[in-house]
């Protein structure tokens, strides 16, 4: 086996690292293939905003035949490293076939990699961080991931732990049936903190994409700072996502929260499941992938709160509850009969009681790993 430095500028070599799955998941039912254009958009350093602060390594290896057999993706943050002063590398993108050598071989890679770059803790599945998709899928493996969430083997958890990472953190992915009647009392709460604060709850104008950006920068930098990995989201950055996002984004499903002069002071974003509609197109847009991608649409049955953020002032004051609500009546003017929230940290107790008293259910976890970089790689692992 070799392990090999995939040239992002080389879009062969690139298709080939955004294909590797393929061979993992070909009879696994619930993987939903990524849409690979979008794949190698998102992991070119000129075409990614990221890499404006972040300095990355891919890396693929191959048997003996020359086929791809694993892959991973090794990252720098400075700005995590500025905002937290922490010595971090993480690892992401990172998929193997059912051989623990392929993932000692690629993880040694990756190590060796940020050894020689000073860094002391290394930590993922981030890809490449936790504004990004996180975590490796540790239960809920009978159902099918939605838009945005990870999706793995079980065995890639044995393979991690094995090399010598631990836990270092959980995140709880909860489901919701949208048809349940929310309890009485929840409702009257509501009212009455509508009529206390008087919060104007809008959906977002996309006629106005730019302006309403600003707004979501506004809180989301606020309103996460204190989050276990947090980063903030340079404005280069939101607005990348932005147009990765906007064919997707659905008005009525965009909140905003605004003061009665307009000051911002909370947001929620939910987007319709279109995994349901990706897991048909195979991971191609091409030829058909347009007019299938607007066909499938019609069918979604389902969604996912993708972020709900409410700025540090104006906390306690029943924000999260009022857009939750709004949200879960969007989802039924919609249609859907359910809707993943995700995902939260483990130890958010307070937003994890509120969400399963509003009827939510615990369906899935995920794990993000770390390990401290010791002065030599694993070799000699077993």
């Amino acid at each position: 086996m070799a392990v090999e430095v995939v040239d992002p500028a080389n879009r062969r070599a690139l298709i080939e690292f955004v294909r590797m799955p393929w061979r993992v998941y070909r009879y696994d039912n619930h993987w939903v293939a990524p849409i690979v254009v979008d794949h190698l958009q998102f992991l070119r350093p000129e075409k990614n905003p990221f890499f404006s602060h972040a300095d990355g390594v891919y890396f693929l290896l191959r048997d003996a035949k020359g086929r791809a057999q694993g892959r991973i993706a090794i990252t720098i943050d400075h700005a995590y490293e500025e905002f937290h002063g922490e010595k971090m590398g993480a690892f992401g993108f990172f998929e193997t076939v059912k051989d623990y050598a392929v993932a000692k071989e690629l993880l040694n890679a990756g190590e060796q990699w940020l050894r020689e770059r000073g860094i002391e803790v290394m930590r993922g599945p981030l890809s490449f961080s936790t504004n990004h998709e996180c975590g490796l899928l540790i239960e809920g493996f009978n159902e099918d991931p939605v838009i945005m969430m990870p999706y793995n083997p079980p065995y890639y958890k044995d393979f991690l732990e094995r090399y010598g990472f631990t836990k270092a953190k959980d995140l709880y992915a909860y489901w919701f049936e949208i048809w349940r009647d929310v309890p009485s009392q929840v409702l009257n709460l509501a009212e009455k903190l509508q009529k206390r604060y008087g919060f104007k709850i809008r959906k977002a104008n996309v006629r106005r994409f730019n302006e309403e950006l600003e707004r979501f920068i506004t809180v989301y930098n606020d309103a996460w700072e204190a989050n276990w990995g947090f980063v903030p989201l340079k404005r280069e950055e939101v607005v990348h996502m932005a147009k990765r996002l906007k064919p997707l984004v659905v008005p009525d499903l965009a909140l905003i929260a605004e003061k009665a002069d307009g000051e911002p002071v909370a947001v929620s974003l939910s987007l319709p499941d279109y995994n349901q509609v990706f897991k048909r197109m195979k991971g191609s847009l091409f030829p058909l992938g347009i007019f299938k991608f607007y066909l499938y649409s019609r069918h979604i049955t389902q969604g996912r709160l993708v972020a709900l953020g409410v700025r540090k002032a104006f906390r306690n004051k029943g924000l999260e509850l009022l857009l939750s609500l709004h949200s879960l009546e969007a989802g039924r003017k919609r249609g859907y009969h359910g809707g993943e929230l995700s995902w939260t940290l483990e130890d958010n107790h307070a937003i994890n009681s509120f969400i399963e008293k509003l009827g939510g259910r615990l369906y899935k976890r995920y794990r993000i790993y770390e390990m401290t970089l010791k002065a030599s790689p694993r070799n000699e692992m077993p």
